[in-house]
C-alpha cells in the first residue's frame, strides 16, 4: 500500500509524540492513592453458534441483575480513564463494562437490557465489517442511535481488527486513520479510547495508538484495573458462555488490583529470550505476598521468588508456543474477594 508524503508526515509525529507521552504519562507516578476496578467485556449476546465470545441470555440477565443489586458502582469508562489519570480515589466495587467488535446482538438484545437498567457501557467498533455491510454486524444508523444515547460510548478498535503485534507501524497507523477518519464522517467525532483487537499488543503498537490522541487503551488480559497502571495497556476480564457464570461474574467484578511497578519485560511481543525473564514490584499497601499465585496458560502453576521485600520475579520452565500466552497471579483480598494481576504474551511464528 502507497500512503500520501503527508500523511507519512503526519505518522511520524504520531509515533513519535507516543513514544515521548508512554514514557511521561502520570500514571507512571507511584504516589496515587492506591484504588482500583474492574473492567468487564463482552462480544456477542445470545448467539449460540459462537459460545468463545457470546454469553448466553440467562447468564447475561444474571449479571444484570447482580450490577443492580450488588452494590457496584458503575462507572461509563470515560470517567474511569478521567479519575485513573489524576489518580483520584475510585468507589470500593467499581465497575465499567465493555463489548468488543460490533455485532448486531450488541444493538438487538444488550442495548435494550443496558438501557431499561439505566447502566452505561462503552462499545469497541471496527469499522470495516460495518462499512462492507457483514451479516451479523451493526450499521452505522444503530451506531449512531447508540453513540447519540448517554449510556453509550464508542470507542476504537481499528478498521480490520488488525493483528497488532504482527503488523508494521505503517499498517497499523493506516488502520487507526482509516477508523477514526469513518467515525468522524458517521458520528461527527473520533473516539480517544482505544481496545486492541485480541487483546495483544507490544511497544510498537501502544506507541502508535497514543500517537493517534488516544487517552487509555485497552488489552483482554484478566485483571483489575489499578492507581498507577501504565494507561495504553489496561486490563478486562472477558465473559463468555465458559466463564460467564454468575460466582465468576462475581469474583472478577469484585477483583481488586495487585498495584505492581517496574514491570517486565516491558514488551508484550517476546522476539528473543524464551521463556521471558518476567518480573514486578507489588506495593506496599498489598501486605504480605506469601499467598500469591501464578499461573501460565501453557504450564500450571509457574516458580516464584522473592528478590527483595516487594520483588517478585515469575521463573518459566517452558518456552512460551506460538501465539498467546496467559499469566494470571492472584492472592485472596479479603472478604472473599481476590487481587489479581494478568499479561498476555505473543509469540510470532
Amino acid at each position: 500500500m502507497v500512503f500520501s508524503r503527508l500523511w507519512a508526515q503526519r505518522f511520524k509525529k504520531a509515533v513519535a509524540f507516543g513514544l515521548a507521552a508512554l514514557s511521561t504519562s502520570p500514571l507512571y507516578a507511584q504516589d496515587v492513592q492506591k484504588t482500583s476496578a474492574s473492567v468487564v467485556m463482552y462480544h456477542r449476546f445470545g448467539e449460540a453458534d459462537y459460545p468463545s465470545t457470546n454469553i448466553k441470555m440467562e447468564q447475561f440477565e444474571a449479571h444484570i441483575e447482580e450490577i443492580k443489586n450488588g452494590g457496584y458502582t458503575v462507572l461509563p469508562l470515560p470517567e474511569l480513564v478521567d479519575l485513573l489519570n489524576a489518580g483520584k480515589p475510585l468507589p470500593d466495587k467499581a465497575l465499567s463494562i465493555t463489548i468488543d467488535d460490533g455485532y448486531a446482538s450488541i444493538y438487538e438484545k444488550a442495548y435494550p437490557k443496558f438501557k431499561e437498567a439505566g447502566i452505561p457501557f462503552t462499545i469497541f467498533i471496527s469499522t470495516d465489517p460495518i462499512d462492507r455491510g457483514y451479516a451479523k454486524h451493526l450499521t452505522w444508523k444503530q451506531v449512531k442511535e447508540m453513540s447519540d444515547d448517554p449510556l453509550v460510548y464508542i470507542g476504537a478498535h481499528t478498521a480490520s481488527h488488525l493483528h497488532m503485534p504482527a503488523s508494521s507501524e505503517a499498517r497499523i497507523g493506516s488502520e487507526m486513520e482509516r477508523s477514526l477518519a469513518r467515525f468522524e464522517e458517521k458520528l461527527g467525532y473520533r473516539p480517544d479510547i482505544f481496545a486492541y483487537p485480541y487483546g495483544e499488543a507490544s511497544l510498537k503498537a501502544m506507541s502508535v495508538v497514543r500517537g493517534f490522541g488516544m487517552r487509555a487503551a485497552f488489552g483482554q488480559h484478566s485483571g483489575a484495573v489499578g492507581s498507577g497502571d501504565n494507561q495504553f495497556y489496561l486490563p478486562r476480564f472477558a465473559l463468555n458462555e465458559k466463564y460467564g457464570d454468575i460466582k465468576r461474574f462475581q469474583m472478577v467484578a469484585q477483583a481488586k488490583s495487585l498495584h505492581v511497578r517496574d514491570l517486565g519485560p516491558k514488551d508484550m511481543t517476546i522476539a528473543k529470550r524464551n521463556p521471558p525473564m518476567i518480573g514486578f514490584t507489588v506495593d506496599e499497601s498489598v501486605g504480605s505476598l506469601s499467598p500469591l499465585a501464578c499461573f501460565a496458560s501453557h504450564e500450571g502453576k509457574v516458580r516464584l521468588e522473592k528478590l527483595w521485600e516487594r520483588r517478585i520475579e515469575v521463573r518459566m520452565e517452558k518456552a512460551l508456543p506460538v501465539g498467546r500466552t496467559r499469566l494470571n497471579c492472584t492472592m485472596p483480598a479479603g472478604d472473599g474477594r481476590w487481587r489479581w494481576f494478568g499479561r498476555i504474551f505473543y509469540v510470532a511464528p
